[in-house]
């Protein structure tokens, strides 16, 4: 459940990299839209039939100017939907509804430097984080990996725009981002963001911990879409309603598709908000979020509804 749901209509629609589309969003009914901080997401509600797909994508547009918003979307090769249809059919003028902005990647204020490390489509982020950075002219580095320069987003732009604290590595030119040489040596005060593949965040938050540095000091960012499976019931032990979840569809789709109303914020596994306690499971849980820890997801009690599922017949969640 999200609160503050606001009709905007897609001004411009412009592809700005294989498989990558920018939509501009404006408002309908309001003289600008609400205030939000670097790092910051919201949830687009995409129709798809019968159905309507909520996907988070991260505001790329300056938070100093709220009279529009941006994102990138990248089509995903196994799209659920939602990523299909902003590129095959998506068009300006369509109004939509997306969510007030939420921040689960904010800048650490109190850091001296900042080092940001993209890969791919997790440019976006960094796109607003960025500017806020500059805007209060703190020390930032960014270096952004990518395949090749067709399939890379936005680093002509970047470089123009910050030029000597812009990296750019191209994986088809045998480039990669010398990750040991960033982490090594940093004054005291620095921070490092990551945002990207699963494997690059990996990569940088084992090579972080490996090198030393404090967990508060190293920021990551990632949502993960809800993988398919089996098709299973989920019982609510409070109202006694049966839902059944199909195979290409999350828990909390199917709630809502119910008429259920199910709290989220990021429907990507890494807020914590949609954590429901399980009563009984006549099955195995599927953890798919990066919020519960691995003690907790041994447990066997809680579960996040937005991206993890039962591989068996039947669920109980106390809703």
């Amino acid at each position: 459940m999200t609160t503050n749901q606001i009709r905007v209509r897609v001004a411009e629609v412009e592809t700005v990299a294989a498989q990558i589309r920018r939509l501009k969003l404006v408002p309908i009914g309001m003289s600008g839209l609400p205030d939000f901080s670097g790092g910051a997401h919201t949830i687009l509600s995409i129709p798809d039939g019968e159905r309507t797909l909520r996907n988070p994508y991260s505001l790329m547009s300056s938070p100093y100017d709220t009279s529009s918003y941006e994102v990138s979307v990248l089509k995903a090769a196994e799209s659920r939907g939602g990523s299909a249809f902003i590129h095959d059919k998506i068009r300006e003028g369509l109004p939509i509804t997306i969510s007030a902005p939420v921040n689960l990647f904010p800048v650490d204020r109190r850091a001296r430097r900042h080092i940001l490390i993209a890969g791919g489509i997790g440019i976006t982020p960094f796109m607003s984080i960025m500017r806020q950075l500059e805007h209060d002219d703190v020390p930032f580095e960014l270096h952004y990996g990518m395949r090749s320069q067709e399939r890379g987003a936005y680093w002509r732009q970047l470089r123009e725009t910050y030029g000597h604290r812009v990296h750019i590595y191209f994986e088809d030119q045998g480039q990669t981002i010398p990750l040991k040489t960033l982490l090594d040596g940093q004054p005291l005060g620095t921070h490092v963001y990551v945002c990207g593949p699963s494997t690059m965040i990996d990569w940088v938050l084992n090579g972080a911990r490996d090198a030393g540095w404090p967990a508060e000091n190293v920021h990551y960012e990632r949502f993960s879409a809800p993988p398919p499976g089996t098709s299973f019931t989920v019982e609510l032990a409070r109202s006694g309603k049966t839902v059944p979840v199909g195979p290409h569809q999350s828990m909390l789709e199917a709630l809502e598709a119910a008429g259920i109303d199910a709290p989220y914020l990021c429907r990507g596994g890494a807020c914590g908000q949609c954590e429901t306690r399980i009563v009984s499971c006549a099955g195995a849980i599927q953890h798919n979020d990066h919020y519960l820890s691995d003690a907790e997801k041994a447990a066997g009690d809680k579960i996040m509804i937005c991206v993890s599922r039962v591989d068996g017949s039947t669920v109980t969640l106390d809703l």
